[in-house]
């Protein structure tokens, strides 16, 4: 489906826009090329991931995301593009509508289909409006709303948005909305330079939290696990098979398929080996659970997890001790633990807010969903000053 508008309708100094219905259809240099120029790209919104999550069969029309990647050229050069899911439902996007589609319900109206800038089952922010300038990112999402008022969408929805894409958003009148997620800085508060070994990251920290790590650490060493840290381009299809087995499981145990196929992951592998890190927990030799973690420029995102046996402790080995160990030896800045988890500041990563922006086309609702915004606003604002409060280092 490739979509453009009418020549009649453009100005002269107007950009040529296309929107088309597969990743494929933007040329992928091109648009890594204007990921690359962004302050805050991540490799979640790079072509071959997004091309990987339509054609494993994970994000399509099947499955709730039609996709419509939106571009802006000007003499031949992509100037400003997004990511654009039409959504029949609001699985898989980690900023909580619900109650939005289930107001609608009650009145009548239909809240899907609904617009989604966003990547599929990945609460990472970053850059979400690709583009060359402020300029560019204001045109590209004036293209946005014109096309949710053509297609008769419910609802545009940005989520874990760059600061430049929030501010974009605000000045279109956007209405704004934030989220708490917790993130590990590799540098010691005393100082800021970044951690020399895993023990002078524990120093730092209080003792009640400095002696609750070792605890959980040596529960997981007395019950004879080691582990074997794998760079994706050495992972092997046993590995993969090993880690999809893991993640498979954790979905299942909470009754859910797994939102990635086994397929995407073997693209993965394919396409973005450089973006991943497997840790793979073993007794006797034994592979028993794993965690893929990826990677990009000096930032590592906590992601995926599963075990096959239960261990005391095994889960925050697996997916936070090693990780940060890993990030410490190897000069990483940052590791993001992903949504939700109060439990993280215990480990030391530390409150972020993140930022969405929303536009809903009834007016009533809208007023509604702002005023309703504006209550939530004051109580995230509260809740971060609480956890501010609790740091885990220590007191001068």
């Amino acid at each position: 489906m490739v979509r453009a508008r009418p020549a009649e309708k453009r100005k002269p100094d107007d950009p040529l826009v296309r929107v088309v219905g597969h990743p494929a259809g933007v040329g992928r240099d091109e648009w890594n090329d204007l990921l690359a120029s962004q302050p805050d790209p991540t490799p979640f919104m790079r072509h071959e991931y997004l091309c990987a999550l339509h054609d494993s069969g994970s994000a399509t029309t099947d499955t709730g995301w039609s996709p419509r990647l939106v571009g802006l050229w000007r003499e031949g050069r992509l100037q400003a593009a997004c990511a654009l899911y039409l959504k029949t439902h609001s699985y898989g996007e980690y900023v909580f509508d619900w109650a939005w589609a289930q107001a609608y319900e009650q009145h009548g109206l239909a809240y899907y289909p609904k617009g989604l800038v966003a990547v599929p089952f990945t609460p990472v922010p970053g850059a979400r409006l690709l583009a060359r300038d402020d300029a560019a990112r204001a045109a590209l999402l004036r293209e946005l709303l014109s096309l949710a008022r053509e297609e008769e969408l419910s609802s545009l929805h940005l989520l874990f948005l760059s600061d430049a894409d929030a501010a974009a958003c605000e000045a279109a009148g956007l209405m704004a909305r934030h989220t708490v997620q917790f993130h590990w800085l590799n540098a010691a508060p005393a100082t800021g330079g970044a951690f020399r070994t895993f023990d002078e990251f524990l120093s730092t920290l209080a003792q009640d939290k400095r002696k609750k790590i070792r605890q959980e650490r040596r529960k997981v060493a007395d019950a004879g696990i080691g582990f074997r840290v794998v760079r994706g381009p050495e992972m092997t299809a046993a590995d993969w098979d090993f880690f999809y087995r893991c993640y498979a499981r954790t979905y299942r145990e909470h009754g859910n398929p797994p939102y990635l196929t086994r397929d995407f992951f073997a693209r993965m592998a394919r396409d973005m080996p450089q973006n991943w890190v497997l840790f793979v927990a073993e007794r006797a030799s034994r592979p028993i659970a794993s965690s893929l973690v990826a990677v990009g420029d000096g930032v590592a995102y906590g992601r995926y997890w599963g075990a096959l046996e239960r261990v005391d402790c095994l889960h925050f080995e697996t997916c936070y001790y090693q990780p940060l160990q890993w990030c410490i030896e190897n000069g990483l800045e940052r590791f993001e633990g992903g949504a939700q988890g109060e439990h993280k500041m215990a480990r030391a990563l530390m409150p972020v807010r993140t930022s969405s922006a929303h536009w809903i086309s009834h007016p009533a609702f809208a007023d509604a969903v702002e005023r309703f915004l504006e209550r939530e606003g004051r109580g995230v604002d509260n809740y971060l000053e609480h956890l501010e409060s609790r740091t885990p280092f220590r007191r001068a």
